[in-house]
């Protein structure tokens, strides 16, 4: 067993972390010890608005209902016992989500091995895929706290339309969708027009924190998730969070703001492989989001596995998460994590939770708004009313067309060193793919290859990760550097109902994003695919070069 798991830890109700109190007393004066004096574990859990400043105040009283949102979730169980034998043979559950809405059902499901259909994506290929999926045996979860984002809406009408056209009537199309909001959302009257089942959130819990309101709860029970369990592991974790000790997450929060203020403020997020499947990704919306912002925040990096490049570096704190109770049952998968986070899943979407706002106690933030997140909306809404602009590629090679800055080399592997080579000591790049998730999936192969080089680079399928790291890029530390992917569409996909096809959605998408980076003087190449298969690989060639 390695020094991490034989040192001091903190556990409760099966949930322990490991290695925090090192990383913490690695600081000039204990970030704990701040934190306890000033009250915070006792307030935090007595949901105290004060605690973020007062210009964070009005936003945190309505946005603390996750402390204790599982309790209220129980209310949900009947109606969702009632929903699932209602629904009878429509066993295909595809969620339309963006961001909090969809992040953690999907890992609920693939951590308990439940089928989920997750659509979080404009891109008409893996759209179309999903509708041309068992259409008849499909129920659609439409899930939107605000009822207007634009994908999930887009979504929405591309399923209605497909229902009509197999021979529904309007009645048994709606009969195929049920609808998540809160109350007196725009959304919740257009389920009633529709004829859809409506399940309302709790409105008092913001998007990336309502992993167990009805968002997380919904699609989860509705694919095969005995979702009581969940909050029965939340709720046991919960008597902890008031505690000056024996509190695992007030103990992680701590280091996440210790070492943030130490310029170890890139958390690489690595599965140990001990039972949890995917919840770096939930981590990282809920990481970046909360703490990206007036110019400083953590950088969550997702890394593939323990020995992935990126999982190590001198501004790089590695946390593993994984299920294990036990030090004993951790492996150390050859490089062991600075701290370790294992426990169950309802308790660990609490402990994260607790730790981010803690993060942004230590850290002068207010972990509960997102001021930059509309910007790349508004820049897509002008391109969608006015036209991409037009653009002419610096240069192509192969299936390739390179956009890049003024002074960048005039070959691919050139203009891929020439964008890592100034990330500097405390930069990091970002892999920001408009492609389809699953056709393309072998583009996310390119984050550990280009993490060689030394720096964090974290890798987003866009346009999922605007609702994630997104903010992040925008109001983070402005030491970023972006390479954006994009792919050309072969058969492309209308959006019922609205002036313009998801092809040219995701285009515009992607184009806003590139206008809200390229006017912060931060570098963006813009790779085209012109036919992605072809690209994705020749780029990975590319990339490999690099090592050479």
């Amino acid at each position: 067993m390695s020094d991490l798991f034989s040192g001091p830890a903190e556990s409760a109700a099966g949930l322990t972390v490991y290695g925090a109190d090192a990383v913490d007393k690695s600081a000039p004066a204990s970030t704990r010890d701040a934190l306890v004096t000033a009250g915070v574990p006792g307030k935090l859990a007595a949901k105290d608005p004060g605690l973020w400043g007062p210009d964070a105040e009005a936003e945190a009283k309505i946005r603390l209902g996750w402390v204790d949102t599982h309790e209220r979730s129980r209310e949900l169980l009947p109606q969702l016992a009632e929903l699932k034998a209602e629904l009878g043979d429509l066993d295909h559950v595809v969620l339309a989500g963006m961001g909090g809405s969809s992040l953690a059902p999907e890992v609920i499901t693939r951590t308990l091995g439940r089928p989920l259909t997750v659509l979080d994506t404009t891109d008409p290929g893996q759209v179309r895929a999903a509708l041309g999926d068992r259409l008849e045996r499909t129920v659609v979860v439409v899930a939107s706290k605000s009822g207007s984002t634009v994908e999930t809406d887009s979504h929405r009408r591309a399923y209605w339309q497909a229902f009509l056209d197999a021979g529904m009537t309007e009645a048994e199309a709606g009969r195929h969708f049920v609808i998540v909001t809160d109350p007196g959302s725009p959304l919740e009257q257009t389920a009633a027009e529709m004829g859809a089942f409506t399940v309302l959130a709790d409105p008092n819990v913001g998007g990336r924190y309502s992993a167990l309101t009805a968002f997380g709860l919904v699609p989860s029970a509705l694919a095969g998730v005995e979702v009581a369990e969940l909050l029965d592991q939340a709720d046991a974790f919960a008597a902890s969070l008031g505690a000056d000790r024996d509190n695992p997450a007030l103990a992680l929060g701590a280091a996440l703001g210790a070492a943030a203020t130490l310029a170890r403020d890139k958390v690489a997020l690595v599965s140990d492989g001990t039972g949890i499947d995917g919840l770096g990704d939930w981590a990282e919306q809920l990481i970046a989001e909360s703490t990206g912002k007036a110019g400083v925040g953590i950088l969550p990096v997702v890394v593939e596995s323990p020995q992935s490049p990126g999982a190590k570096g001198p501004d790089v704190l590695t946390v593993s998460y994984g299920g294990a109770l036990n030090a004993g049952d951790v492996p150390g998968g050859g490089t062991d994590p600075d701290v370790a986070v294992n426990g169950p899943l309802g308790a660990q979407f609490l402990a994260w939770e607790y730790a981010t706002a803690v993060a942004g106690v230590v850290l002068g933030i207010d972990p509960f708004n997102q001021p930059n997140v509309t910007e790349s909306k508004e820049n897509t809404n002008k391109i969608l009313a006015s036209g991409l602009p037009a653009e002419t590629p610096s240069f192509t090679e192969g299936a390739i067309e390179v956009y890049a800055p003024a002074g960048a080399p005039g070959d691919l592997a050139g203009v891929l060193r020439w964008l890592l080579d100034g990330l500097g000591d405390d930069g990091y790049l970002a892999v920001m793919a408009y492609l389809d998730r699953f056709a393309d999936a072998d583009a996310a192969r390119l984050r550990p290859v280009l993490a060689a080089a030394g720096r964090p680079v974290t890798f987003g399928w866009g346009p999922r990760f605007l609702h994630s790291t997104g903010q992040y890029h925008k109001g983070g530390p402005q030491v970023g550097s972006y390479l954006q992917i994009t792919g050309a569409v072969a058969d492309d996909l209308q959006v019922p109902g609205k002036p313009y096809s998801f092809g040219e959605l995701q285009a515009a998408q992607a184009a806003g994003d590139r206008q809200a980076l390229a006017g912060r003087d931060r570098p963006v190449l813009r790779l085209h695919l012109t036919d992605r298969s072809a690209g994705v690989a020749q780029l990975l060639d590319a990339a490999g070069e690099l090592r050479a």
